[in-house]
């Protein structure tokens, strides 16, 4: 098993904006012939767009493009710019007299990070497709939906970390599946290797690591008004020939990557979210790529961290003195 570039695995597309000032921004993978896509969503807490196509009950067998975003649910309007791209190249689900294109997002929050009241757009969707087909360019680090992504907020934004956006991508034989994770948890992450913490909420000094699980257990107390701005968000891509059933079951094996990698995760102040794309042929076990789904989702976890610029006066793990 080697490494490969997220952008080796098939012919999907990765395109990214952002708006630096505002701290925010979107990250959109396209597929113009059309991917089988699966979700899981285990968070409490999710902010998404058209997200019941992927159910294996609903009719859609393909979707043409995932957007990943800031803004919480005021975000939502740049999958409107995406689709307004794809109708105008021709992209779409045929219905006779037009063609629809069929586009998922969720978004993760990040109105605390830069400017509340600005946040990814129509217009930032359209052009964020646009360099998905002309200039493909997707990095890790401060970009796209990873803009203004923050962890270990249990105690509020003065004592989170900044983190970023990851990706990370494997070759098996012809096998080949990846992830791209926008790190943005209410809790801390761990390299899931070793179980170091390596992000997550600082002491109230700065200093060193403060732990988010030992800070939930000093008290059960019912806590009302709890810090909810949060949601880590993940794609996960394979050329394994698969349908949106056992897409919408490899996206949820890849939640233990989740698990291993942020404490406490999964909360009802996330909107954690996975979705699974396939864009490919290669005949491969389920299991098989469910087990690496969640590998990939962690290395891509530790990618996002390790990437990240400190920015808008949140420290980033590169830049911890400790």
């Amino acid at each position: 098993m080697k490494e490969i570039s997220i952008n080796d695995i098939g012919p999907l597309r990765i395109g990214q904006t952002e708006n630096r000032e505002a701290g925010t921004g979107c990250t959109v993978f396209v597929f113009d012939e059309g991917m089988h896509a699966g979700l899981d969503i285990r968070g409490g807490g999710p902010a998404s767009r058209e997200t019941p196509l992927l159910s294996p009950l609903t009719a859609a067998q393909r979707i043409h493009s995932i957007v990943l975003a800031g803004g919480s649910a005021y975000g939502l309007s740049a999958a409107s710019g995406v689709m307004k791209y794809l109708a105008e190249h021709d992209i779409g689900f045929d219905v006779g007299v037009t063609k629809v294109p069929l586009v998922v997002q969720s978004d993760l929050f990040d109105l605390t990070v830069g400017d509340a009241f600005t946040y990814p757009d129509e217009e930032m969707g359209y052009e964020a497709a646009r360099l998905a087909f002309d200039e493909p360019n997707y990095r890790d680090g401060n970009f796209g939906a990873g803009c203004g992504a923050t962890v270990g907020k249990l105690c509020g934004m003065e004592r989170c970390m900044k983190t970023g956006i990851g990706s990370f991508a494997v070759e098996l034989g012809d096998l080949k599946i990846g992830a791209v994770v926008a790190v943005n948890a209410l809790g801390d992450i761990f390299d899931w290797k070793n179980g170091q913490q390596i992000a997550g909420m600082l002491t109230e000094d700065g200093k060193s690591f403060a732990s988010s699980p030992d800070e939930m257990r000093k008290s059960i107390e019912v806590v009302s008004n709890r810090f909810v701005e949060n949601t880590t968000l993940g794609v996960i891509i394979t050329n394994a020939r698969f349908h949106k059933g056992s897409l919408c079951k490899i996206a949820g094996m890849g939640h233990d990557g989740y698990a291993r990698s942020i404490r406490p995760v999964h909360t009802s102040l996330d909107g954690d979210s996975i979705y699974a794309v396939s864009v490919g042929d290669v005949a491969a076990d389920r299991e098989v790529v469910g087990l690496l789904a969640a590998e990939v989702i962690s290395e891509a976890i530790i990618r996002a961290v390790s990437s990240a610029d400190s920015a808008y006066g949140f420290p980033a793990a590169k830049d911890l003195e400790f």
